[in-house]
């Protein structure tokens, strides 16, 4: 028989990538609770709240990293390193994010960063907030009668990046009948709005959800044409999702209808 080599007296460090979801704590999935009672070490950015960090053990060492679409951000090979360095002394690292961490969180890179670096990891999903944005206002971003598909795109390109093509995302979305979601997009909104407008009519439903899923969630339903002017009259700012589509066909009946009935009174 083979010798059966012996096993290392400690599990080496790992890293685990988390996703908080939205904001809300009861949003989170059991292996996310998990993940993060067991961890350490927590690496965690501004979209997560409190009481997401509720679950951590007592004597985790918690860092806040500051990752926020269009703000001052920690640099990210700086987070990078701290994951590496972080593993490599044993701890067990949590790098939690709001969201989920393969949507527009720059999940993709850390996972190459960290394999490249012989660190193992994992990825624990997270509601995306695309999806808790349209889920609290009772919206489905697809729908058989509808919406055959929905395009998840963002608003905020990195430096040197000529970002998305708005007039061919909003003649594909009109031809195949897609629901758009826009992350990071309520800085950008005037070159979006210009730019779907090329493809869509001026009056397909648009609504904005910010803070989506936490006590001082906000939201407006207007019409493309008029979506600059609404975000600012209403002073929705980030972090907000904007849902582009006909799934919300019948919540802009609703708002119309209220609105003539405030202004019949």
């Amino acid at each position: 028989m083979k010798n059966t080599p012996s096993l290392p007296s400690a599990l080496p460090g790992r890293v685990t990538l988390v996703g908080a979801g939205p904001g809300d704590p009861e949003l989170l999935t059991l292996r996310a609770v998990r993940a993060i009672g067991e961890a350490t070490v927590l690496l965690v950015d501004d979209l997560v709240g409190e009481g997401v960090l509720a679950h951590a053990q007592p004597g985790a060492r918690i860092i806040h990293v500051g990752k926020r679409g269009g703000c001052r951000s920690t640099p990210q090979a700086f987070i990078e390193r701290l994951m590496v360095m972080a593993a490599r002394e044993g701890e067990r690292v949590v790098r939690l994010k709001g969201g989920d961490p393969f949507i527009f969180g720059r999940g993709g890179e850390e996972v190459e960063h960290l394999r490249a670096a012989g660190v193992p990891v994992e990825v624990v999903n997270g509601i995306t907030s695309g999806l808790a944005g349209a889920s609290a206002l009772g919206v489905p971003l697809t729908h058989r009668d509808h919406a055959h598909g929905v395009m998840l795109v963002t608003g905020h390109a990195k430096p040197g990046d000529a970002g998305p093509d708005w007039v061919l995302l909003a003649r594909t979305a009109h031809q195949a009948r897609l629901t758009l979601v826009i992350y990071m997009g309520v800085s950008s909104a005037s070159r979006i709005e210009a730019g779907l407008l090329e493809g869509l009519p001026a009056d397909t439903p648009v609504a904005v959800v910010q803070q989506a899923s936490l006590p001082a969630q906000r939201h407006v339903v207007t019409r493309l044409g008029d979506l600059q002017s609404t975000l600012a009259r209403e002073g929705l700012g980030s972090p907000s999702v904007i849902v582009v589509g006909d799934v919300l066909r019948g919540l802009a009946a609703a708002a119309d209808d209220a609105g003539a009935a405030s202004r019949a009174a």
